[in-house]
């Protein structure tokens, strides 16, 4: 079925979603469901699978891999182009059900997740095309000729997470196919449905049968099954630390090839040579975006104290202007999404006031209407708390951010590292030494100077200490995905 043609975007499905596996749509045994987090109701079932589904899809990806793996680069890049061309041609009526699945608003996804999908396809898609391998021509002892080949390695086990769900699927994606490996996945059970459509249209573009395939359940009993299968022999997980740290271990027991990307505690620097005009509305937004469920919101906010009160005044300010409410509406935050996680963000704003933390916007917010039962939360600024403090040293990953004040370059580097996190940071000064001097000794991925999320696929991303191993990117991923085979040829 063409994916213009699917019904959930006119309906919510009367029959569960189902798994797809060697170019089929497959029922599992059991489903679960998935709630609308802006109404905290039900609104479609998805497939629970266990070891069975995760067996039945490495197996077909398994003999998938010889064929795929001996294609040609064009072959690959063209049915990556056609997925990017299925998606950007439906990209309104996606961004609605990644929406719906997600809480983010509508306008959000529109303008970020499902662009940035189509060009994680069409980057990776056309970058293949264009690697070219290192060879050198030696003399002694003997003379030879040496090269390097790049091979796809097998199937590729990808675990993505629920908070930019299609975007971050697609950056795994695109560079373990076009690499020539073949792909078991595993969305995030809180947010599949847009995995599903994708999977209609890379059924659309000409797939092959068991070169992409997915599986929806717990991580428990599907991602776990899907990490530890023996013939899975790498892994590419985004997701929280927790979470990744026990992958981590998982694969270092089978020895497989694995890259992690984490958690994170973004420090956000501000020095007193900032126009503050400019830089206050970037700063908001890389705190609250997509109601800080990204891993690389800024999250604890480091202000020079000359311009602390000035600072405070303008970020309360501009924070108060995100307006929340239903994702279907013209709001700048929508719905954490789920319960579980609105309580965990919710407690860390109890534990701020607890610890006697001045709260200056934020909280709970109640929506009237359908989304009465949603689970919304304002943007909220926090001032006062011990740098030991859980709120300060914890990923909250919502719309929550604290505000401290440093007087000395050295100190500020200093605590801006105290976390275990280290993936990102911000840096915002008119000086260009300060930049370059700050961001030198920051432990983190990466650091952004004067702006925030500018990424250049080009660009290796990821994070240290427990923010991550390994990198994504034009080359880093195209390493991680293949293996480098060194053949000499003696010359007589």
């Amino acid at each position: 079925m063409r994916v213009s043609d699917l019904k959930i975007f006119d309906e919510d499905p009367k029959e569960p979603l189902k798994n797809f596996i060697d170019g089929e749509f497959v029922s599992a045994r059991e489903t679960m469901d998935s709630i609308d987090p802006s109404t905290g109701k039900v609104w479609v079932k998805i497939p629970r699978s266990k070891d069975e589904d995760v067996n039945l899809a490495v197996k077909a990806a398994k003999a998938a891999f010889p064929s795929w793996s001996s294609s040609t680069v064009q072959y690959r890049s063209s049915l990556l182009m056609k997925v990017a061309e299925i998606v950007e041609k439906n990209l309104e009526k996606i961004a609605i059900l990644e929406s719906r699945d997600q809480g983010k608003p509508i306008n959000l996804a529109k303008r970020i997740d499902l662009p940035r999908c189509v060009h994680n396809f069409r980057f990776f898609a056309t970058a293949i095309l264009h690697h070219t391998a290192p060879s050198s021509h030696q003399d002694v002892p003997i003379r030879a000729l040496n090269y390097v080949k790049h091979d796809p390695i097998g199937v590729a086990g990808l675990i993505s997470p629920w908070n930019l769900p299609l975007y971050l699927l697609s950056f795994k994606l695109a560079p373990a196919l076009a690499t020539g490996n073949t792909v078991v996945f595993k969305p995030s059970e809180l947010t599949s449905v847009t995995a599903w459509v994708l999977m209609h249209a890379f059924d659309e573009a000409g797939f092959p049968p068991g070169v992409v395939n997915m599986v929806i359940g717990t991580g428990a009993e599907a991602g776990e099954p899907l990490v530890i299968h023996p013939d899975v022999p790498l892994v590419s997980f985004t997701g929280s630390t927790i979470v990744g740290k026990r992958i981590g271990a998982l694969c270092a027991a089978q020895n497989k090839k694995v890259s992690l990307e984490m958690g994170g505690k973004n420090a956000c620097i501000v020095y007193p040579s900032t126009d503050l005009e400019k830089a206050v509305p970037m700063i908001t937004t890389s705190s609250f975006i997509n109601q800080g469920e990204i891993c690389l919101c800024s999250s604890r906010v480091y202000v020079h104290e000359t311009i602390f009160d000035n600072f405070l005044e303008k970020y309360v300010a501009n924070a108060k202007k995100f307006t929340v409410g239903d994702p279907r509406g013209d709001f700048t935050l929508g719905a954490i999404n789920s319960e579980l996680h609105y309580n965990k963000v919710m407690s860390y704003i109890d534990l701020a006031v607890k610890e006697g933390g001045t709260i200056h916007c934020g909280g709970k917010v109640n929506v009237d209407g359908d989304c009465h039962d949603g689970y919304f939360i304002a943007p909220t600024i926090i001032t006062g708390l011990d740098e030991k403090s859980k709120c300060v040293q914890d990923e909250i990953f919502g719309p929550v951010v604290c505000v401290m004040s440093f007087k000395t370059k050295e100190e500020v580097i200093d605590r801006a590292n105290a976390t275990p996190y280290g993936l990102s940071a911000c840096v915002f000064s008119a000086l260009s030494d300060e930049l370059h001097n700050t961001a030198s000794q920051l432990r983190v991925g990466t650091v952004w100077c004067n702006t925030w999320l500018t990424r250049d696929l080009n660009m290796p991303f990821g994070g240290t200490k427990q923010s991550g191993m390994g990198r994504e990117g034009a080359t880093d991923s195209f390493h991680f995905f293949t293996e480098q085979k060194t053949i000499c040829i003696a010359l007589q």
